[in-house]
């Protein structure tokens, strides 16, 4: 289980982008992060790895303290939460291979990462989750070849290659059009359904949290402002959510 408790986050120059946030997410859930541009979900996701330090507040992972953790604890808890990322993260100019491999880094020593040194059965992994997201005869060519939809599939790859208990996903799809959105979305499902991994993504659009989230909490501006099932977004807390003025927009 994951506990979020009275999160809160100010950045140096007095933004305060969380407010005292507080959740729970159950181990196997898929949580849908909602909320306006600038509500807090980016930030939220990456303070649960600490891409992000939080200002104050608890975050407990199985009994954990992640806002604890230092050094050699926070590498290992690290390497068990993959994250994806709304602009792929890729190195353009390297090989898909290599960015995927990329995501062993946390598994290796030291002066081996420093020289990008993997086992054999770190390649073999490397070839087999880029054959789970459809790309294994992609993996010489350059990332930056690749369409958006596919090199977020590669991003899906690299996570995976953390072999991950969780997914944080921030905004995978918010660069995609909605076709790509959907088989994003559905390699994700797969993951969570298939290998119990818990995923945490934010999301934009409504009629994708219905599809593929089994519980959903919303922000804005830094606060908490609705956490249960998709179904229960009615028009009320759709306004309360999104503003008085927002329209809903669904996507095919």
């Amino acid at each position: 289980m994951l506990i979020v408790k009275d999160l809160v986050k100010t950045y140096p120059n007095g933004t305060q982008a969380l407010k005292g946030v507080s959740f729970e997410v159950e181990e196997g859930e898929f949580l849908a992060v909602i909320g306006l541009s600038g509500s807090g979900k980016s930030t939220l996701l990456r303070c649960i790895n600490r891409l992000i330090e939080p200002t104050s507040g608890t975050i407990l992972w199985n009994d954990i303290d992640i806002t604890a953790a230092k050094g050699k604890e926070i590498r290992l808890i690290r390497r068990q939460i993959g994250m994806i990322f709304q602009q792929f993260n890729l190195v353009k100019r390297s090989s898909v291979n290599t960015n995927v491999l990329s995501g062993r880094l946390g598994y290796v020593p030291t002066f081996p990462s420093l020289l990008h040194s993997f086992s054999k059965a770190d390649h073999e992994r490397a070839r087999n989750n880029l054959a789970m997201v459809g790309l294994e005869d992609k993996a010489h060519v350059r990332a930056d070849s690749l369409s958006g939809g596919q090199q977020q599939r590669v991003g899906i790859a690299r996570a995976l290659m953390q072999e991950p208990k969780i997914i944080l996903a921030d905004e995978p799809v918010a660069s995609l059009d909605p076709v790509l959105a959907h088989s994003i979305l559905k390699y994700l499902e797969q993951l969570n359904k298939e290998r119990g991994i818990t995923v945490l993504c934010s999301l934009h659009f409504l009629d994708l949290v219905h599809r593929y989230a089994t519980r959903a909490i919303a922000l804005k501006d830094g606060q908490v402002v609705f956490k249960g099932l998709p179904s229960e977004i009615d028009d009320k807390q759709f306004k309360e959510i999104y503003g008085q003025d927002a329209e809903r927009i669904e996507i095919s």
